[in-house]
């Protein structure tokens, strides 16, 4: 009986070969974009370490769903291990605290660890000789963050989760009932006020970067890249126009006469664009021996493929998450409660998908761990075509092997806070079974007689769980208790749902009316140095 209640948790935390495939997609990951000649060892472990965490993290939400619908048979009935209340509790606050470490260590990677390798790296000298002092001006610069994260779990701690004393109490009492707050919530409360925080600023990244990703990955798959020789001839050609522009302007001081301020600023110009287009004929020379371009090519109706999967995916999602959010706005008791519902009032696909594979242990694993995935890979791709940003101002590019150490840092905090909201995500795609998996009741329903001396008869019925059902009867996941400890960030997530059905929309008109992209697309770009140029092409 012991073994066969926590063999779950073991296989998902236990099993070594699952957290070595994780760790190995993140070396292959972050080392496939990062910077070959500002590399830093600290920033790379950094990184890995930080995508890990997050893609750890969003595997015990399978688990959770999967250990309440263990815990009983098809028919309703609960099994002979968690017959017993205590047990079932036990198990539950075991996923329950897996949650809370697991957030912790995020807490401490986006407030602390993160902030102060960045800012090391930042206060890093040409000669490199001063290593105290880097360290004491990364610590100075860490300790605002510091603060913002204290408080956010000072607010957190004195939130009150139930309603407050009414107006007649005294002041003394009122104090009093905060304190009691405290007491009971263990400091749990606080610690999910601080993720719900940053869970928040993961809906803004998903809003912005994984909603356009949604769009341009299909998109750029089905399309493809142009032409290699296309390009090549195209790009000799405008160096040939741009040389006899320059000769042009050249010969008019042949004769020893100056230039004119704008003949010079022109000549300028002219001279910086033939240095792109001479960067661009190097690359596409190297694109063309490229043997993994002749390879793409010769797998270019699989990338079709893909593509149309991907977008018939990504379909799918909007429509599912648009049936959600209209149940939602219909049949939940509205804002101030956070637009909470029990169950589906109206047919969602995806939900109903999940129900179905959810008995075949372990479809519903891999259909989440691939729902969870394609969230990376469509954040990382809006990321790369967006770059990363701070309003309008355009702070790093995301390019393979070129990306700096402080672009890898920005890029595994935002996919880190992309994933602790593809948890809301997932919810709201699939609502019922997030909050009860496949878990069934037996319902106690009268039976008409002829006789009525005879007595009343009853029929067990068995029916999924829903709102309706007794407490004992169906165990709410400890996920979506989480996810409703405050109404008002569920009031928040309601709304960043329908921006973000908003933003694919426009994204997916946008990647329409592109035409198909450079095959060295991003390689080459007016800003960036002949130093930045030899890294790449050797």
């Amino acid at each position: 009986v012991q073994r066969e209640q926590y063999f779950l948790l073991y296989s998902w935390f236990g099993c070594p070969l699952y957290l070595q495939v994780i760790l190995a997609f993140c070396w292959v990951y972050i080392r496939k974009y990062q910077s070959r000649q500002e590399s830093e060892v600290i920033s790379t472990i950094t990184a890995i370490c930080a995508l890990a965490i997050a893609l750890i993290t969003s595997a015990l939400l399978p688990v959770d769903i999967f250990l309440v619908s263990f815990m009983k048979y098809p028919n309703g009935t609960y099994k002979e291990w968690a017959a017993n209340n205590e047990t079932r509790q036990q198990i539950e606050n075991t996923v329950l605290y897996g949650y809370y470490t697991l957030y912790s260590i995020i807490l401490l990677c986006v407030f602390l660890w993160i902030p102060f390798v960045y800012f090391y790296y930042e206060e890093k000298d040409e000669d490199n000789s001063n290593k105290c002092l880097q360290v004491k001006n990364a610590l100075k610069y860490t300790i605002g963050f510091v603060i913002v994260c204290s408080a956010l779990l000072l607010i957190g701690t004195f939130v009150p989760l139930e309603s407050p004393p009414n107006r007649n109490s005294t002041q003394w009492e009122k104090v009093q009932y905060l304190f009691e707050e405290l007491g009971s919530s263990h400091g749990l409360a606080a610690l999910s006020f601080s993720i719900s925080s940053l869970t928040l600023i993961g809906m803004l990244a998903v809003i912005t970067y994984t909603a356009y990703g949604m769009s341009v990955l299909p998109l750029n798959l089905i399309k493809g890249t142009r032409s290699i020789l296309y390009e090549r001839l195209e790009n000799t050609e405008d160096t040939e126009e741009v040389e006899h522009q320059i000769d042009k302007l050249k010969a008019k001081c042949a004769d020893g006469r100056p230039l004119s301020m704008r003949d010079r600023r022109n000549l300028q110009d002219l001279e910086a664009k033939l240095q792109v287009l001479r960067r661009q004929g190097r690359h596409l020379e190297i694109a063309e021996r490229n043997c993994c371009n002749k390879v793409g090519s010769a797998l270019r109706p699989m990338k079709i493929l893909l593509g149309v999967f991907f977008i018939l995916v990504a379909l799918l999602f909007f429509v599912t998450l648009f049936i959600s959010n209209l149940d939602k706005a219909l049949h939940s008791a509205g804002i101030s409660t956070g637009f909470i519902i029990f169950g589906t009032n109206l047919t969602n696909p995806l939900n109903e998908l999940l129900l179905a594979l959810q008995p075949v242990f372990p479809l519903d694993y891999v259909l989440i761990t691939i729902i969870t995935m394609y969230f990376v890979f469509t954040s990382m791709a809006g990321i790369r075509n967006m770059g990363i940003w701070f309003f309008w101002i355009r702070l790093y590019k995301i390019r393979p092997q070129r990306t700096r150490p402080q672009a890898l840092l920005f890029l595994c905090m935002i996919l880190l806070l992309i994933v602790l909201h593809t948890s809301y995500m997932i919810y709201s795609l699939a609502p019922q079974y997030v909050m009860y998996g496949s878990q069934k009741y037996l319902l106690q329903t009268p039976l008409p007689t002829a006789d009525p001396s005879q007595g009343n008869h009853t029929a067990a019925i068995t029916k999924i769980c829903d709102a309706d059902a007794p407490e004992d009867q169906c165990t709410v996941t400890r996920s979506y208790l989480f996810l409703h400890k405050f109404w008002f960030f569920s009031t928040i997530y309601y709304f960043g749902n329908w921006a973000f059905l908003v933003v694919f929309l426009i994204g997916l008109v946008v990647s329409c009316c592109k035409g198909k992209k450079s095959v060295i697309e991003g390689e080459v770009d007016a800003d960036d140095s002949d130093f930045s140029d030899d890294e790449y092409v050797h």
